[in-house]
């Protein structure tokens, strides 16, 4: 499920600010960007999230400036620095030549500045980033449950959708009925007159063909998974799993409807179906 938080803290010594933005994934699947100081920090920042997202691609991203008059933007090391500078004095005092440049070069020689980055921060600095990271989690939580509560309401429309289409079905059903026996009786009945039929044996064919066209049974299942997704949807677990499977039994009986249906009526309702159907598919997959 898509996500997003964001939490910030500063005060005297701190600028921090920490982003969340997740992905629906089948697995936690954390991305940590941070200042190197705080390099070491992945694996507790993913039991943090663990603990709130379960799972998702989730990226998190820390930025953590220090204003303590201690900790400059940069390091100096003074040492390296005077080495570099004596080395270069000395190369040039040995071929005669003046070089005015020697400071400029010898403080831009490698590792003479580096990044505040490299120093390993306080504890009481990870300790701060960990409170604003908490709140940042808090925040993409309450995000996405109020995503969960608008995919809540789709998933009741679509399944209220097609308890609707259900019903018109159940109310056309008789009425299929009738025009399918009258239909084989007005389009046979003359035919097997002259034919010397027997009448019994005829109306024992023409039952056993309007039982193989009863869609009564898939009705009743039908109407079974329905009531059986609206408890999972009031379930209190993360059923995202068997949303999935009880949307598939929806499809079978809605598909054997379809085609057992031979009636245009019915066949606009079971289109109806289908369409809401692969909505609650569609979003199902978003649910843990």
């Amino acid at each position: 499920m898509t996500g997003f938080g964001l939490a910030t803290y500063e005060d005297q010594d701190y600028s921090i600010q920490v982003e969340i933005k997740t992905l629906n994934s089948k697995f936690l699947d954390l991305s940590f960007r941070s200042p190197k100081q705080f390099s070491d920090k992945e694996t507790e920042v993913k039991t943090l999230v663990s603990a709130v997202l379960e799972r998702g691609k989730v990226n998190v991203t820390v930025d953590f400036i220090s204003k303590k008059e201690d900790d400059l933007p940069i390091v100096i090391q003074d040492e390296l620095f005077e080495k570099y500078f004596q080395k270069y004095a000395e190369m040039a005092n040995s071929v005669g030549v003046d070089t005015p440049e020697l400071f400029k070069l010898a403080l831009q020689s490698p590792n003479v500045i580096l990044s505040n980055n490299e120093k390993s921060d306080s504890k009481a600095s990870w300790e701060k980033v960990r409170e604003v990271l908490l709140n940042a989690l808090e925040d993409c939580d309450d995000f996405r449950k109020k995503e969960g509560e608008v995919l809540m309401r789709k998933f009741r429309e679509s399944l209220n959708l097609i308890e609707v289409s259900l019903e018109h079905i159940q109310d056309l059903v008789p009425k299929r009925k009738e025009r399918l026996m009258s239909k084989i009786k007005n389009n046979f009945s003359e035919w097997v007159k002259e034919q010397a039929f027997d009448e019994n044996r005829f109306e024992q064919e023409l039952i056993y063909y309007l039982e193989k066209l009863d869609i009564s049974e898939e009705i009743v299942r039908l109407d079974t998974h329905l009531k059986l997704f609206a408890t999972v949807l009031d379930s209190s677990r993360s059923e995202g799993k068997k949303m999935g499977f009880v949307s598939q039994e929806m499809g079978r009986e809605i598909n054997t409807i379809g085609s057992k249906a031979n009636d245009a009526a019915i066949q606009h309702h079971v289109i109806n179906m289908k369409d809401e159907l692969e909505k609650i598919k569609e979003q199902a997959l978003n649910i843990l």
